[in-house]
């Protein structure tokens, strides 16, 4: 039998954070619904906080070239606002601590570029053109306002595509980097990230590849294991080493059906000398296997870098499917990030390359400067706005009904997110932060409870 401390009669300190798949609330503070705890016979979520699991990088975005060249263009007023609400502190902010940008164009944005373009038949070993104009329209302008709300934000830098003079097919498409160019690619990553630092922006990591075994988006490009093996251990690792670069190296950044991919490298002691961990997707396999790759390299870490939500969106299943996956499923198995793919998009889900993602759902719409907020933003607001970077998952029990996951913060609170992923309403207690509770959850509802 559990013990519960004597409660404390008639109120708790402890705040309730609820979104209903009717959308009646939305990340909204509630006034009841949660009580002391009581003598019952219904599930409890016993946290202990004496276990502790991985730190905490943050949870975010991508802020695709599309979603800056959107926000870059509201009016100046409505661009801060939104800005705040999104990176802020405050109570009507969601806090977003980590963000993933491309590293040249990626399929959203409005035009494929990378920073060496150069016509059919010419080649740049030397990066003599290497130039990040493109980014300077509207990404970094963006990046700067959201590092003055908030300068601790981390980002990770992920290319589609290598200059398609160094790649097999020439094209943006497909094909593979040729070997010839490893050297110089492992130069271009140091020239992006010296140009990013010149401009005020920090890489905290950058993924070797978007998708290394998706040759069909526009941009993208092919890269094998043994060939990201070959390019980190003999090119990229050195190269950042000779530089003095901090940028972390993770592989992969790919879906968790291949979880041999990582392993395979990491397998090779000279590449993963140079690795700091591995990033995923899930529009393939399962979220365990993130666990697999932490099992077979406790030292290294793994990040959730990228999941979609499709146009038009069903708002009661996308946050049933990416809380339970996600939200819980990618930190209970040891991820230090958790990232939803698209930031922003217009009504028509652009921009987007040609034969880039039609169908991608931004967390939010902007249309002028007015913003519709859809199911990402609130999927990600429920752990961004009270788990900020630096704290630390901690044990709690957790069942197929009410699947959960909790959290220490650095500022000692304990922050509870709880699913009910059933049909039904569901009565439950928490055991945690020496103030046990009872709630209530209504059907397919999710809640964040914060001591």
């Amino acid at each position: 039998m559990s013990y519960y401390p004597p409660p404390i009669i008639g109120s708790v300190n402890t705040d309730f954070y609820l979104t209903t798949p009717s959308k009646s609330s939305l990340l909204a503070l509630q006034s009841n619904g949660i009580s002391p705890y009581s003598e019952n016979n219904n599930f409890t979520i016993t946290v202990s906080e004496g276990t502790t699991y991985q730190t905490m990088d943050g949870f975010g975005y991508t802020l695709t070239g599309g979603s800056a060249q959107l926000i870059n263009n509201m009016s100046a007023s409505a661009k801060n606002d939104l800005l705040q609400e999104l990176f802020g502190q405050g109570e009507n902010s969601i806090g977003v601590s980590y963000l993933r940008i491309s590293i040249g164009a990626s399929d959203l944005d409005a035009s494929v570029f990378s920073y060496d373009d150069l016509p059919p038949g010419q080649t740049d070993v030397n990066l003599n053109n290497f130039a990040i104009t493109p980014d300077l329209a509207n990404l970094i302008p963006v990046l700067t306002q959201i590092k003055s709300i908030n300068p601790n934000i981390k980002i990770v830098g992920s290319p589609w595509s290598a200059p398609s003079w160094m790649k097999t097919n020439e094209s943006s498409i497909g094909g593979e980097l040729q070997t010839i160019y490893y050297a110089t690619y492992a130069n271009y990553f140091v020239k992006y990230i010296q140009a990013m630092e010149a401009n005020g922006v920090t890489i905290d990591a950058i993924t070797i590849q978007n998708e290394p075994e998706n040759p069909y988006n526009n941009p993208s490009m092919l890269m094998s294991a043994p060939q990201q093996t070959d390019f980190i251990k003999n090119n990229l690792g050195p190269t950042f080493a000779s530089n003095n670069i901090q940028t972390k190296i993770i592989i992969f950044d790919h879906n968790l059906d291949h979880p041999n991919y990582p392993i395979s490298i990491l397998n090779d002691n000279a590449a993963s000398a140079y690795i700091d961990g591995s990033a995923f997707h899930l529009y393939a396999g399962q979220i365990d296997n993130m666990s697999l790759v932490h099992n077979a390299y406790p030292d290294k870490n793994v990040y959730f870098t990228e999941q979609w939500i499709q146009s038009p969106g069903n708002f009661a299943s996308d946050i049933k499917w990416h809380f339970r996956e996600l939200m819980i499923g990618a930190p209970r198995n040891w991820s230090k990030t958790v990232l939803q793919w698209n930031l922003a998009a217009d009504p028509n889900n652009a921009p987007h390359t040609p034969g880039g993602c039609t169908e991608c759902l931004g967390a939010v719409t902007i249309n002028g400067s007015s913003i519709e907020r859809n199911p990402a933003y609130y999927i990600i607001g429920h752990s961004s706005k009270f788990v900020p970077t630096g704290s630390v998952r901690i044990q709690s029990n957790t069942s197929t009904e009410l699947p959960n996951v909790a959290y220490k913060t650095p500022e000692g609170k304990i922050v509870v997110i709880v699913l009910n992923n059933t049909d039904s309403q569901k009565s439950f207690n928490i055991n945690a932060a020496n103030e046990p509770i009872s709630t209530i959850l209504p059907a397919g509802s999710v809640a964040t409870y914060v001591w």
